[in-house]
């Protein structure tokens, strides 16, 4: 194809995947309120586990510091969910795309390899969602106090400064939301690695040796990607986050070395 058609079928494809993406918005605009809510739902729980411990923490509330932060931040949550609804179709323009210049062998993982992705990605995020969020919000509230002065020495005697400084939480959407985008889209993105180990690997780029020698350096990558992608101090949010990494290197190790006697028996 000339040039000008590269353009032009690129313009479509991008017209028709935008449109699929207003399209996915628009519906999930409709249901921008019970999206957040779900997404909240963690929080409310370990809140009430936490209510439970310390009665005077209060109901768990919500609120917004600027007239238009729950309008933006339902206009946020229905962009990305538009993301996702839209993804299909989305891989399918971008398929479509570059199928005319692919091999038939080629064009027949073309498909796989995106379904498989999305299953890595979505796997990723139902596991901070299901198993991290709960530890991660049990951990940041448990900071909140009725009474900040009372203190334990070291020595595990207790002492007060004779005041009562309450300590207690104050949720905003917008943040929250940010805050819970960052650690569904970071384990998103680490549960893609065995996908990205398997082509590196089908490229002959790099080697189950290469991967089992690298792996000590690996873990100190796993924690230093897990304080880098998870928020703040929480060292429990950094653990489950780099220990699924390791486990996953690993098992990337073992998917190399399938890829790796698969081409050998080919040969």
């Amino acid at each position: 194809m000339p040039f000008r058609e590269h353009l032009q079928e690129l313009r479509r494809r991008l017209r028709n995947a935008v449109i699929a993406l207003v399209l996915g918005c628009g519906v999930a605009y409709a249901y921008s309120q019970e999206l957040f809510l779900l997404l909240a739902q963690p929080l409310l729980e370990a809140w009430q586990r936490r209510q439970a411990v310390d009665p005077s923490i209060g109901p768990p509330t919500f609120n917004f510091g600027s007239l238009i932060e729950p309008f933006w931040t339902y206009l946020s949550v229905s962009l990305w969910a538009g993301i996702f609804v839209a993804s299909p179709f989305i891989f399918l323009q971008l398929w479509r795309f570059f199928a005319p210049g692919l091999y038939a062998k080629e064009k027949r993982y073309a498909i796989p390899f995106a379904a498989v992705s999305a299953l890595f990605f979505c796997s990723g995020a139902a596991f901070c969602y299901v198993f991290v969020l709960p530890i991660a919000f049990d951990f940041f509230l448990s900071y909140s106090a009725s009474n900040l002065a009372d203190m334990t020495s070291v020595l595990g005697s207790k002492y007060s400064l004779g005041a009562d400084v309450k300590l207690t939480p104050t949720l905003f959407m917008e943040q929250y939301f940010d805050l819970t985008k960052r650690l569904l889209l970071g384990f998103g993105l680490v549960f893609e690695l065995p996908l990205v180990i398997f082509f590196l690997s089908w490229l002959g780029l790099v080697t189950p040796r290469g991967l089992w020698k690298f792996n000590r350096w690996a873990i100190v990558l796993s924690f230093t990607v897990g304080a880098i992608l998870t928020p703040g101090p929480d060292v429990a949010s950094q653990l489950l986050m780099s220990i699924p990494l390791i486990v996953l290197y690993n098992l990337s190790i073992l998917v190399a070395m399938l890829v790796v006697r698969r081409k050998r028996r080919q040969a």
